[in-house]
């Protein structure tokens, strides 16, 4: 299989957001693998015996994707960033609906290693919930801090794609990264202000 230039999805994409139906026809085989990649990264973080596993977490987020026509489409990374989203939020959905209950302060809740993308596997529903509430306060004033963790965590972004992503250096990624993960551990820490 022949590797694909970013230019060739960035294209793909901007001709499916005018109307070319046939584009996405082009486009899901070119950026499987990597919706895959992503999907795996976020069920890492989910315990063995999942209900949703892997695929199921793909072929989810592929159907909100397709429904997401009236996205204007910039590039490559901001296909990738809007799908490590959905599959965030597919994810809370999932276990919201399982009927997780939020921990409160004091709990295992912050002891998710940002670094390795990990959630304690004790009641990682709730951390799930825990850690989007949280980022959800986090994005209220530090919107950029709130996508970096999102792409760094829930979507596996490396510190260059997610300054690409961003549209910053490296280094500025690094540091909303440090900021934003003190943040959140704090908050998580004191149970969301619960």
């Amino acid at each position: 299989m022949r590797a694909h230039a970013p230019q060739e999805v960035t294209q793909l994409l901007q001709a499916w957001c005018r109307g070319d139906s046939a584009a996405l026809d082009r486009l899901i085989p070119l950026v499987y693998h990597e919706l895959h990649r992503l999907a795996h990264q976020c069920m890492l973080r989910e315990p063995a015996g999942h209900l949703l596993q892997t695929t199921a977490l793909v072929n989810e987020a592929y159907l909100r994707l397709i429904n997401a026509s009236q996205v204007e489409w910039h590039n490559r990374a901001h296909f990738f960033a809007i799908s490590a989203n959905l599959m965030r939020r597919i994810l809370v959905d999932f276990a919201r609906s399982r009927r997780y209950k939020k921990r409160r302060a004091g709990t295992l809740n912050a002891q998710i290693d940002f670094d390795r993308g990990q959630i304690p596997q004790s009641q990682p529903g709730a951390d799930v919930i825990a850690l989007n509430d949280a980022l959800e306060g986090l994005a209220a004033f530090d919107p950029r801090g709130a996508k970096v963790v999102e792409l760094r965590f829930f979507g596996g972004l490396s510190v260059e794609e997610t300054a690409e992503v961003v549209g910053v250096s490296p280094k500025t990624v690094k540091r909303d990264w440090a900021a934003a993960k003190v943040w959140l551990l704090g908050e998580m820490k004191r149970g969301g202000g619960d």
